[in-house]
């Protein structure tokens, strides 16, 4: 990674780009210290801490601490990455959109605009319920609906601009916009995280003990990052085979390649649909005040990630089981709406492939979905094994940091899809060159 980098500030053209990206990012850090006028982040964050369960952890974590400190980036690239969401599977189920997005790169372009659309649609909803929340409660300047359209006003044009800078970074950096900033948000929760266990399981223990501890923390860590390495890597290569055909006098074809089904299909994704279903109810009831008793305040209490694994409460666990059903039912459901066994084996057969030892047609349409099937229970297992250690580590040990399970995914994913792009640069610039000798 390191002489990646170091090759590529020897490219000019590509030491400006990522220049260009790391300014965009010191102004998103500097943008998420801005607070919102009329809002006092005392009483935010006061509010945030009294919320019991971890129903906004996951969302503050993605804000790199913007939610918590209730600045103009409070909402962050949230509102984008739902409607990102929102627009995939509307593009299944709305033939129009269907279409366009198999018109091109013109199609294409209509949908990012609907989506940018929907995205400023959703921002003003969160906006609206964060600003109604706090007038409620009496915390804003003056408490009237002037201050409600403020607040509202300040978040939806944050999480605009952070679409937009992301979409400049993408355009003339490197890497995904959308996909540096969260990494970004993430990263800047990190050295938090490290103070978290440094008190805990090494400040006041003697040498011994604090160096095993330490050694511990930090071979766990290592191996979650590997882990996830290979899982983002990991692939199964199936054998395709092209027949000769004749074209005028000369045969053509006959040539051999593979179709790469990923191990991890569907991403980071299953975790984020089951982690945001798993949260809606708990953030629905905090926004609108109340602390239900009884039996639903025990379904929620079960839904919450932070009861789970608690010797004290086993019985909370079972959200645990929900929580790891919702992961595997959205590894197959994401992966489905993304890859066609059906549309791939026809065309296929049009272009004259066939699977050896496969007939063309439905026979190869049968055979791709069967081990479609089995890689992506293999690559939802190796989800639930990155999401589960923090979630133990959270109920056993009452140790609650971000750089675990989904965090550490977009991460590691992320870090090695923008070092793929620079390695890409530079080798179309020695191509270049070529061509221009």
């Amino acid at each position: 990674m390191l002489t990646t980098l170091k090759n590529a500030f020897k490219v000019k053209e590509i030491k400006e780009r990522i220049l260009f990206t790391l300014f965009i990012l010191v102004v998103v850090r500097l943008g998420a210290q801005l607070p919102i006028p009329g809002v006092s982040r005392d009483v935010f964050s006061a509010w945030f801490a009294a919320q019991t369960g971890g129903a906004f952890n996951f969302f503050d974590q993605m804000t790199g601490g913007s939610f918590t400190q209730f600045s103009v980036f409070a909402l962050s690239i949230t509102p984008y990455i739902t409607s990102s969401i929102i627009m995939q599977l509307m593009t299944i189920a709305i033939p129009k959109l269907e279409e366009m997005q198999k018109e091109g790169e013109d199609g294409r372009k209509k949908i990012r605009e609907y989506t940018r659309y929907v995205t400023i649609a959703l921002a003003v909803i969160e906006g609206l319920a964060m600003g109604i929340n706090l007038y409620r409660g009496g915390n804003l300047m003056h408490n009237n609906a002037l201050d409600v359209i403020m607040v509202v006003a300040a978040l939806t044009a944050g999480s605009t601009i952070l679409m937009w800078m992301g979409e400049q970074i993408t355009d003339k950096g490197v890497g995904n916009g959308i996909s540096i900033i969260l990494l970004i948000n993430i990263i800047s929760t990190i050295p938090n995280d490290f103070r978290l266990l440094y008190d805990k399981f090494i400040n006041g223990n003697n040498i011994v003990k604090a160096g095993i501890a330490a050694i511990i923390i930090l071979a766990i860590i290592l191996f979650i990052v590997v882990f996830i390495i290979y899982l983002q890597d990991g692939e199964r290569r199936i054998p395709v085979q092209y027949s000769k055909k004749v074209v005028g006098r000369k045969l053509v074809g006959g040539s051999t390649s593979s179709i790469p089904l990923k191990v991890n299909t569907a991403g980071v994704m299953p975790i984020i649909f089951a982690s945001s279903i798993m949260s809606v109810p708990g953030i629905v009831v905090a926004f609108l005040g109340k602390t239900p008793g009884g039996i639903p305040g025990h379904i929620l209490a079960t839904l919450s990630s932070s009861n789970w694994c608690k010797p004290s409460q086993p019985v909370y666990s079972i959200g645990l089981l929900i929580y790891i059903f919702l992961v595997v039912f959205f590894a197959y459901f994401y992966t489905s709406i993304t890859f066609n066994p059906l549309e791939v084996a026809d065309n296929m057969k049009k272009q004259g492939g066939f699977i050896p030892g496969i007939r063309p047609g439905k026979p190869t349409s049968e055979y791709l979905n069967k081990i479609l099937n089995n890689v992506i229970f293999i690559g939802a297992v190796g989800l639930i094994v990155v999401a589960i250690i923090p979630i133990l580590g959270s109920g056993i040990f009452g140790v609650n940091v971000s750089f675990g399970g989904t965090s550490l995914i977009i991460v590691v994913g992320v870090v090695l899809e923008t070092l793929k792009q620079i390695e890409s640069l530079m080798l179309v610039r020695h191509y270049k060159g070529f061509l221009n000798d």
